[in-house]
């Protein structure tokens, strides 16, 4: 929040890409700009993998938003790195998985947003066509809807994450960003997002 990578603006919501109405927005991006915040996530995203996957072979970065980042955690971490396209380029080689895997090689993929998981869930689809072995998912925000629970359980990923909606609500009110009847509408739009309407 410091450094705005979330917004709340409870009276003055934001429109997502699917058109959803929302009260919060999230730009992971603004953490590669600020050194310290940079750090700091790639750090604790290595962490999640060291204590959860030790036995990760690779990392592959879901573009665009975790394209930098996956990259800074697989240097750190000195492992394979690869990135994961929406979908195959149409021209040239076609890729859609840019860098080299080794086929069956143990991957983490890194992805910097959940909200629905529908995009991330793609890229894990588009490794396992590509022939290596996903064994899980760290990113660094969820806002921890339903749907997106259960595509991953569906999709037998298992998904950590640094941050998610509740913790953010509760720094929030903590620091006085937001006050209590602003906390109930944010609330509210965690119950059904694609139906709320300020």
């Amino acid at each position: 929040m410091d450094i705005k990578a979330i917004k709340l603006q409870p009276s003055e919501p934001f429109t997502w890409a699917s058109g959803w109405k929302s009260p919060i927005y999230t730009d992971n991006r603004k953490t590669l700009g600020d050194p310290r915040v940079r750090s700091f996530v790639k750090l604790e995203l290595c962490h999640l993998i060291q204590k959860n996957f030790p036995e990760a072979e690779a990392v592959a970065g879901v573009a665009t938003g975790a394209i930098a980042q996956g990259a800074l955690v697989a240097e750190q971490l000195q492992l394979p790195y690869a990135y994961v396209r929406p979908k195959p380029k149409d021209h040239g080689m076609g890729n859609q998985v840019e860098g080299e895997l080794q086929k069956g090689a143990k991957v983490v993929v890194v992805e910097d947003l959940i909200s629905t998981g529908g995009s991330s869930l793609k890229a894990v689809a588009a490794l396992r066509e590509y022939g290596v072995e996903v064994i899980g998912m760290v990113a660094s925000f969820t806002y921890g809807f339903p749907v997106a629970d259960e595509a991953f359980r569906e999709a037998g990923v298992r998904l950590l994450t640094l941050s998610d909606y509740n913790a953010v609500l509760e720094q929030a009110s903590e620091t006085g960003y937001i006050k209590a009847k602003e906390m109930e509408v944010l609330k509210e739009w965690r119950k059904n997002p694609s139906k709320w309407n300020i």
